[in-house]
């Protein structure tokens, strides 16, 4: 009860200094931050490539970001890893482990699990597995809309505290709920900015039905849900992160994903896409004036956690098939695959992101259902109705992904221009010599794929690649040409190779000196494997930070910096890869 009544005293007081705009000295950040030497702040621009950052400056389109660099912000390209995909670079940046993540989508063989990134179930997972013996980046700070929390104290629509706590069941929340309607203006931006963009949305909507001829399926939900995706949950984020400001908190996370879903169909520089940043470059612009103001000796990070390169699907090449069907053919088997084909709306194959976020809000409204009046409980439970009867199922989650096999031979999971092939004739992992001895039309017609760019296994334990001549060792020279630092694209396959869950057969979309790639799902531009500017996104550090990424190739290497710069007590690192 007291510490209850503690935290109404400290909203009182944060709500009186906010109106009258005065600095805010309470207690309601916490012990840890009240202790901190060094506060940081680190916005994640999902998706965003040196390469198209630097095109998007030229261009005008991040004003804020330009401000930046002319006061002294150094803009720094650094080399993400593989696989090339938000839960690797971020279990590997928030807690410096990310062994074992193979792609956004793998199977399990010896728990029969098939993990996707976009279930909160699966990034608990990664979180546990990622976090054994470390302190997460973020303690007793705030995440905001990330896979995994770095052990923040407040996590609002982070997939890995999904479930573990409900922003307006306690009394921060309401708070925050009641400080953002106190703002007029806000309330009046958000209001003109959804209807503004519902207004776009319908009309492409629209003209993708009469474009069908009135055959596609008409559906309002998604326009709504876009809505929520690219605004709303947008302002939620910034105002969040306002309010962490004003109060003091020292660690603060927040990823800007709109950017990354357009892009997945707009491709890097469309126009739809470069909104999406202008629009983020404008939360930006928000964030650092508060700082500037109230937080100055906040240091201010802004970075993406990989890039992205123009796509063209795999479908599109002859044979004209996708992966699963084209692998189901030669093994003359029964194959399970995941359902890479076209989407309605916005969202790309990976980017179901507005599903989720409306499952946040389904999660929210269980959590103050009760604490309404009755009128108000009915219609937060017809709201709930609603979105549980237009929203896709939920990716699988703990014992329903048991069944994700279950008559299947073979299972192909693709995450972007990245594939891992499992055969489940048994129970460890594969070696090529044995596959091509069950499977020799496979091999054969993967090497004569033109949308296949590399067949990667292990052969007595060696990573090998897969050529018409048979296996070869895997060397700088085997891969495709172009690629920008072959030797380190030869390491990191062969990390990727030694994962226990990779898959017995790994397969990477073929691409060109042009810089297009053929991915596995139906994108205009993709990430999750190698080639092109998706491997390379940037960090934006203050002047005085001594932060260099120019030789990070792995996002594992960030960890110990933002531990020992940020928190008092740094803990032994071990088991660095």
């Amino acid at each position: 009860m007291s510490r209850w009544l503690t935290e109404l005293a400290g909203f009182f007081a944060l709500l009186f200094s906010w109106l009258t705009g005065r600095p805010y000295h309470g207690a309601m950040a916490g012990q840890d931050n009240a202790n901190a030497t060094r506060r940081f702040i680190i916005i994640q621009i999902d998706g965003l490539a040196h390469e198209y950052l630097l095109q998007a400056l030229a261009r005008g389109h991040v004003p804020a970001l330009q401000r930046l660099i002319a006061q002294g912000y150094r803009l720094q390209r650094w080399r993400c890893g593989l696989p090339s995909s938000t839960p690797a670079v971020q279990a590997g940046l928030m807690y410096g482990d990310n062994w074992d993540i193979p792609a956004f989508r793998w199977y399990e063989k010896d728990t029969g699990l098939a993990p996707h990134c976009k279930s909160p179930f699966f990034a608990a997972r990664i979180k546990a597995r990622a976090s054994r013996g470390r302190t997460g980046i973020l303690a007793g700070g705030s995440s905001y809309t990330n896979l995994l929390d770095g052990d923040a104290r407040l996590a609002l629509f982070t997939l890995s505290s999904m479930g573990r706590q409900r922003f307006f069941e306690h009394l921060r929340g309401l708070g925050w709920a009641l400080l953002f309607a106190l703002i007029p203006w806000r309330i009046v931006r958000i209001l003109a900015l959804s209807l503004y963009e519902l207004a776009r949305d319908l009309v492409r909507t629209l003209a993708l039905w009469v474009r069908s001829g009135f055959r596609r399926r008409l559906t309002l939900i998604q326009p709504v849900l876009q809505v929520l995706t690219n605004v709303v949950f947008g302002e939620i984020q910034t105002f969040g992160v306002l309010l962490d400001v004003f109060r003091g908190v020292a660690r603060i996370y927040v990823n800007f994903y709109g950017y990354d879903e357009i892009a997945h169909v707009d491709g890097p520089l469309g126009s739809e896409a470069l909104r999406a940043l202008h629009r983020i470059d404008g939360y930006i612009r928000q964030i650092d004036h508060l700082r500037r103001r109230y937080a100055p000796e906040t240091e201010l990070y802004v970075c993406s956690d990989h890039g992205m390169t123009p796509a063209v699907p795999l479908r599109q090449i002859d044979p004209k098939k996708p992966l699963g069907q084209f692998v189901a053919e030669c093994v003359r088997a029964s194959v399970m695959w995941d359902d890479a084909g076209p989407r309605t709306g916005w969202g790309g194959p990976e980017a179901d992101i507005s599903g989720d976020e409306a499952r946040w809000l389904q999660d929210e409204l269980d959590g103050i259902q009760a604490h309404l009046s009755p009128r108000s409980q009915r219609l937060a439970r017809s709201l709930r109705r609603r979105l549980d009867r237009r929203l896709p199922p939920a990716p699988a989650e703990a014992a329903d992904s048991y069944d994700f096999a279950r008559g299947a031979d073979v299972i192909v999971r693709a995450s972007g221009n990245l594939a891992h092939i499992y055969f489940r004739v048994s129970d460890e992992r594969m070696e090529i010599s044995e596959i091509a001895l069950l499977y020799p039309d496979l091999i054969d017609r993967l090497n004569d794929h033109p949308g296949i760019g590399l067949a990667l296994a292990l052969e007595d334990g060696r990573p090998v690649v897969v050529t018409q001549r048979g296996t070869a060792s895997l060397t700088p020279d085997r891969l495709p040409h172009g690629l920008a630092e072959p030797e380190q694209t030869c390491s990191d396959i062969a990390r990727l190779l030694s994962y226990p869950h990779s898959g017995d057969l790994v397969l990477i979309g073929a691409w060109n000196t042009f810089g297009r790639i053929v991915t596995f799902e139906e994108q205009a531009a993709t990430h999750g494997g190698i080639g092109g500017a998706q491997e390379y996104p940037f960090f934006l550090t203050p002047p005085e930070a001594p932060l260099d990424v120019s030789r990070v190739t792995n996002a594992t290497q960030l960890y110990p910096y933002f531990i020992e710069r940020f928190h008092q007590s740094c803990p032994k690192i071990t088991g660095q890869d």
